[in-house]
Parts: structure tokens; C-alpha cells; sequence
């Protein structure tokens, strides 16, 4: 019997200890990127496993599980660049770059856990490669409204779609995990 809450802890764990020791070796120098810098470095990780997932050919060789820990922790920097905006301390001390870390996985793995309440745990039917089309299509309507500076007519804006493309990370780790 699978324990998502369990499972989910134990990559959100993994994503949190290269963030931490990233942050020791290189600080907070992600807080100069702008918000459409930070929205296309996750667009670059996803894109990479769509164009090996649709080849057949990983020419650098690093496994997916990298690309998806990196956009997991490239949409929490997004979520504090949106919080902190462009004006605050450049540079975070490390226990507030972690506080911020936590808080906002904290409310992504709430808006998990009820979610996937509603869906009834309907993504481990789901292939890791519709995820990841899943993940591409969050992130094109994330670039419109970044285009459109924001303003929406309806959608609930960038928020949280960087929250889902964290949790469908996260879904595809727990996957590759299992051996989809």
C-alpha cells in the first residue's frame, strides 16, 4: 500500500538537502534572476526530458531525477522571488533562505495533499511523460501571464501553477522511484 504523504516527504527531503547545499556553496545569488528567468530555467528542464523522452537519446547522460529536483527547487525560489520581489536583501542568511524553503513547501504539500484527496490518487495511473507535458503546459501559461505582466481575466495566476509544477515533480520522482 503506497503512503504518498511518506513518500512525498522523503523527495521533498531530498530537493530541500541539494537546495541547502547549494545554498551553502553559492548563497542566494539566484535572487538577481527575474521571475521569466526562473520560469524559463524550469522550462529548460522540462523541455530537456520531453526532447529525450520523445528521441530516445540522452547524449549528457544525467537521469531525470535531477532535472525534476531542480525544477521543484527552482519554482520555491520562484515562489519566494514573488513573495520577497525584486527590491529585498540580495542576499539571504541561510536559515532564512531555508524558513522561506519550508514555507512554501509547506503550503504546496497542503495543496497536495488535498488535491490529490479529490483526485483520488489518480496520478499514479498517469504516465511520467503526461506529467511532464502537464508540466510544459503550466509553464506556457505561466510565460503568458509573465507577458501579460500579470494581469489575468480568470486564472488564479503564477502561483499556483509553480505549486503544481512542484507537485507533479515531485509525483514523477516518487514514479521513477517505484520504476514507473
Amino acid at each position: 500500500m503506497h503512503n504518498t504523504k511518506e513518500e512525498f516527504a522523503v523527495e521533498i527531503a531530498r530537493c530541500r538537502s541539494i537546495y541547502e547545499k547549494k545554498s551553502r556553496d553559492y548563497g542566494t545569488s539566484w535572487r538577481i534572476l527575474r521571475l521569466p528567468s526562473l520560469t524559463d530555467q524550469i522550462f529548460i528542464k522540462a523541455n530537456r526530458i520531453r526532447s529525450i523522452q520523445e528521441s530516445g537519446v540522452n547524449m549528457v547522460g544525467d537521469d531525470f531525477g535531477g532535472e525534476f529536483i531542480a525544477m521543484v527547487n527552482y519554482c520555491v525560489m520562484a515562489l519566494i522571488q514573488q513573495e520577497l520581489g525584486p527590491d529585498g536583501n540580495m542576499e539571504l542568511p541561510l536559515d532564512e533562505a531555508l524558513a522561506l524553503y519550508d514555507k512554501h513547501i509547506t503550503r504546496t504539500t497542503d495543496l497536495m495533499l488535498n488535491k490529490n484527496h479529490d483526485y483520488g490518487e489518480a496520478w499514479r495511473q498517469m504516465r511520467i511523460s503526461s506529467m511532464v507535458d502537464l508540466i510544459l503546459m503550466k509553464l506556457r501559461r505561466i510565460k503568458q501571464i509573465e507577458d501579460n505582466q500579470g494581469k489575468t481575466l480568470i486564472s488564479e495566476g503564477v502561483e499556483g501553477s509553480y505549486m503544481d509544477i512542484i507537485n507533479y515533480s515531485i509525483f514523477c520522482l516518487i514514479r521513477l522511484t517505484e520504476g514507473e
